[in-house]
């Protein structure tokens, strides 16, 4: 029989959750494979009332919502490291909320949490797939054309990037064919398709995976 594991999500905001739902569940699913057993995974976002709180403040409210209403058993938090390491972050925002709720009551708070810092920001993994950026664009237009050519988390401002993309590739078409669209309709899409394998040449991605392996271990799915 396999173990049912329930995945709570805390984004930075909405196109953030769009993105990262179906890539979370995917991750945890592949590694999934390496666990004892069959395990079988749900992720449910997390939704919280942000106004005047700081980031720890919002990882605990999210962890004892996740608790409250969904029976989490893994607290998944993103937050973009904004810079060329996601150094900072770590040091500024998950170390201190994962210590904030390591003496909190484990029957009132989810004390599991996965940390996803992708360096610069979520926009750099939506350029771990170029082809599929391109096709969901809906050009034919080369990546130095686009100007999307370099290594995503290289790219200082990768959703400045990929929205001149999007108005390189839209401006050649005449007005009839041309569809006004802007980056927020591609989180989902792009998210839902984007594979494993595309997301693995990616430093941030890995240290994903391996947080996810940790978060396995935690609840002895994983020796």
């Amino acid at each position: 029989m396999s173990r049912q594991i329930f995945i709570g999500l805390m984004t930075e905001g909405t196109t953030d959750n769009r993105f990262l739902e179906s890539i979370v569940k995917k991750t945890f699913d592949e590694i999934g494979f390496e666990c004892n057993g069959d395990v079988e995974t749900y992720v449910r976002f997390i939704t919280i009332d942000k106004a005047g709180l700081g980031f720890v403040e919002q990882v605990l409210a999210s962890s004892k919502k996740g608790i409250e209403e969904f029976g989490i058993m893994i607290l998944c938090v993103h937050s973009d490291a904004d810079s060329t390491t996601d150094f900072n972050t770590f040091q500024n925002k998950i170390i201190p909320a994962k210590n904030e709720i390591d003496p909190k009551d484990e029957n009132e708070y989810c004390k599991i949490i996965t940390a996803v810092v992708p360096v610069q920001m979520i926009e750099a993994w939506m350029l771990a797939d170029k082809e599929l950026l391109k096709r969901e664009i809906g050009t034919t237009k080369t990546n130095n054309e686009l100007n999307i050519n370099r290594q995503p988390e290289d790219i200082a401002n990768p959703k400045t990037v990929i929205e001149e993309a999007i108005r390189i590739a839209r401006a050649e078409l005449t007005k009839r064919k041309r569809k006004d669209l802007t980056i927020s309709e591609l989180y989902l899409p792009i998210g839902q398709k984007i594979t494993i394998e595309k997301l693995n040449t990616l430093p941030s991605f890995l240290k994903f995976k391996d947080a996810i392996r940790e978060a396995y271990r935690d609840l002895n799915y994983l020796a």
